[in-house]
């Protein structure tokens, strides 16, 4: 079983290609085979949509359920090159601030390139891990993540850490994938899976439960949307009798928008 750095060395040198290729077509980074566009919703009709940004790496739209208001200050955990960060731009107008944290530095410097094209002097980008965030306590109003938690092997430092930077009344929305029922060992033991937002995965009762331990009240469910994966990316991981057995199990992968306060 791989270690919780070489996970995060996986992810890096996955999204790292992604960030060059510019553009993914696969809903949370899950293939480079093909259109595996499952996971993943349209930003098109959102203010602050910057086409660029948009490398369909997503599986919800977070802002739309974040409350997020004029003059606040948002963080973006797993910004990629700014997609939700310039949607939450539009909506924290000039008076307020927008933070994108990413750990890849190939996305950084996307992001970085399509703010200066916008010249939006309120949005920054740092590299950051979000196991331990580059910022101080208290320091948000707002946090949200799209399709990004799942990749961190350390879930329950994740949301302490994000406990930890939103102010007190401060709340969280995040998208991203969780399961019901068990996966086959050989999704389990796939760094491909891994980046792609499906072994990295936690039963939705188990994520539930570290957000609510952590601290957070009010956690809500705002979305839950079953995926099903396809044919062709599974038989990328396993044989043909074992993609025949995956779906004949009970089991479920699903995009989650859940949202929470800090008291």
């Amino acid at each position: 079983m791989e270690t919780n750095e070489q996970i995060k060395k996986s992810v890096k040198e996955k999204y790292a290609s992604i960030a060059e290729s510019s553009r993914s077509d696969c809903g949370c980074g899950c293939s480079d085979s093909g259109d595996y566009s499952i996971f993943n919703d349209d930003y098109k009709q959102l203010d602050g949509y910057v086409a660029d940004a948009d490398l369909a790496l997503g599986c919800g739209l977070p802002t739309q359920y974040a409350r997020i208001q004029s003059g606040q200050t948002v963080i973006d955990l797993g910004s990629g090159a700014g997609n939700d960060v310039f949607v939450a731009r539009a909506l924290v107008g000039e008076s307020g601030r927008v933070i994108g944290i990413d750990m890849t530095e190939a996305m950084i410097s996307k992001a970085r390139e399509n703010n200066t094209k916008l010249g939006f002097r309120n949005v920054e980008f740092r590299l950051g891990d979000i196991e331990n965030i580059p910022l101080e306590d208290n320091y948000a109003d707002v946090v949200v993540s799209n399709c990004v938690l799942n990749l961190v092997p350390d879930k329950t430092k994740a949301f302490a850490e994000i406990f930890r930077v939103l102010k007190p009344g401060g709340h969280f929305c995040i998208s991203d994938v969780v399961l019901k029922g068990e996966l086959t060992e050989a999704l389990i033991h796939s760094a491909e899976a891994y980046a792609g937002c499906i072994s990295g995965s936690l039963q939705m009762e188990e994520y539930l439960q570290i957000i609510s331990d952590t601290g957070f009240t009010e956690v809500e469910v705002n979305t839950l949307k079953e995926i099903t994966l396809p044919r062709p990316l599974l038989e990328s991981l396993m044989t043909a009798e074992e993609v025949d057995t995956f779906y004949k199990r009970d089991v479920g992968i699903f995009s989650i928008t859940v949202s929470g306060n800090k008291g």
